[in-house]
């Protein structure tokens, strides 16, 4: 096994001094800079799917394309994007993070206008390639960023920052549902044509604003990398899987939760819709976004408190999901009960960010947070059909056994996950 990856918490110490002096001759609003053009990568990134769903009724009517069809424009994004993620990840770590970065966020606009193109034309064929195509460049974005973080900050400033993704991230499903009702008012097709100037803001911030720490280490062949790669999992994989699988689960429940309670406000007795139910649905986002950001504030490096963070995380979704089970009926009670579990979710992923950045060293951080992002890429997607089938059966049923599956990820954690005291970055 490679020298490099047997720093498995600590990192490569003196890459991280190097990205530690970049960061203190970068203090205050500077630093305040950095963050935000580092959290615009994963907001452009949930408002490049998220900000689609509400014109899927009216694609189906102005394309003359089947419910099935229209889905596909945001499954075909997910699924290029889960696919081609950890082929990023390599590629970050083989030359640099910004050089993936960047090409990703212009592939990823310019594919968003041959999107609203193709919609323009009524191309059916033209819009899911479009898609496709920014979901290759969707891979290259905030699954790099989070490598990124790991190179440029260390202890106290790196759970910060990456916190603040994480809330970015949330926000992002707070505002585009909501975005995207309000721009589709003056054409269907606007969300499409809107999104590529997010694209522009958050390619120019990146640019302008992020100094990436330079990397002189001698890189390895693509054999010896795989091997590194390999000998990692086998010295810390039940930690990774455990992590992975706990992350995954976190953002299958959140985003399960989210499109069943949409569906109870949409009918009958309810019949909350547009606008008004993307406002209640951010209730829960919220609560994400809040928790995430105070998480990423609080846990510095502290590794004891960052399990117990997880841990109380996952058993306030298993709580909250087990009454839910119950008092499902109740919608006042069902939308706390969601506000609850994510609460908890905002908890957990912090933690779990801040722990995988700084599981290996910078030489095979990029491959790595893009496998995790790539199995939170699957959780999102299996989120809701697996919850609408669930929920055909019975909501009882569906709670329950997302409740089982919070208190699986909180056995995961507890038996698996035990950071040290301090985990240096």
């Amino acid at each position: 096994m490679s020298t490099k990856v047997k720093n498995s918490w600590t990192g490569s110490q003196s890459s991280k001094h190097r990205a530690q002096q970049v960061s203190n001759s970068n203090k205050g609003g500077s630093k305040l800079r950095e963050y935000i053009a580092l959290s615009s990568v994963p907001l452009v990134l949930v408002l490049g799917n998220s900000m689609l769903v509400p014109i899927l009724p009216d694609m189906e009517r102005k394309l003359g394309v089947t419910t099935l069809q229209a889905s596909m424009v945001i499954t075909l994004f997910s699924v290029a994007a889960g696919i081609v993620i950890p082929f990023a990840g390599y590629l970050s770590d083989r030359f640099s993070r910004k050089a993936i970065i960047l090409p990703s966020l212009a592939l990823y606009g310019i594919a968003g206008i041959a999107a609203g193109i193709a919609a323009v034309s009524g191309s059916y064929t033209l819009l899911i390639l479009s898609r496709a195509i920014q979901g290759i460049g969707a891979a290259g974005t905030a699954p790099i960023a989070m490598a990124l973080v790991g190179d440029m900050y260390r202890d106290g400033e790196e759970s910060e920052a990456l916190g603040l993704i994480e809330a970015s991230n949330g926000a992002g499903k707070v505002i585009s549902p909501i975005l995207g009702s309000v721009l589709a008012l003056l054409a269907w097709f606007a969300p499409l044509f809107a999104f590529p100037l997010f694209c522009a803001a958050a390619f120019f911030a990146m640019l302008l604003l992020i100094q990436e720490p330079p990397n002189d280490k001698d890189k390895p062949s693509v054999g010896q990398y795989l091997k590194d790669i390999a000998a990692l999992f086998r010295e810390k994989g039940r930690f990774l899987l455990a992590a992975f699988a706990s992350g995954s689960l976190g953002l299958f429940i959140l985003f399960g939760v989210l499109f069943r309670l949409s569906d109870v406000l949409e009918n009958p007795p309810h019949h909350i819709d547009g606008v008004a139910k993307g406002g209640v649905l951010a209730i829960p986002l919220l609560g994400l976004v809040i928790t995430a950001y105070w998480t990423g504030h609080r846990i510095k490096s502290n590794g004891r408190l960052m399990r117990r963070l997880m841990i109380l995380g996952l058993a306030l979704m298993a709580c909250s999901l087990a009454a839910a089970a119950f008092m499902h009926r109740n919608l006042y009670a069902l939308i706390g009960f969601a506000l609850l579990s994510s609460i908890g979710t905002g908890l957990l992923l912090p933690c779990l960010n801040t722990l995988i950045t700084n599981a290996v060293d910078r030489s095979h951080r990029g491959m790595i947070t893009s496998l995790y992002s790539s199995l939170r890429f699957f959780g999102v997607a299996l989120g809701p059909p697996l919850f609408g089938m669930l929920a055909d059966r019975s909501d009882t049923l569906l709670y329950s056994v997302v409740a089982a599956l919070s208190v699986i990820g909180l056995c995961l954690i507890a038996g698996l996950v035990h950071p040290p005291d301090q985990v240096k970055g």
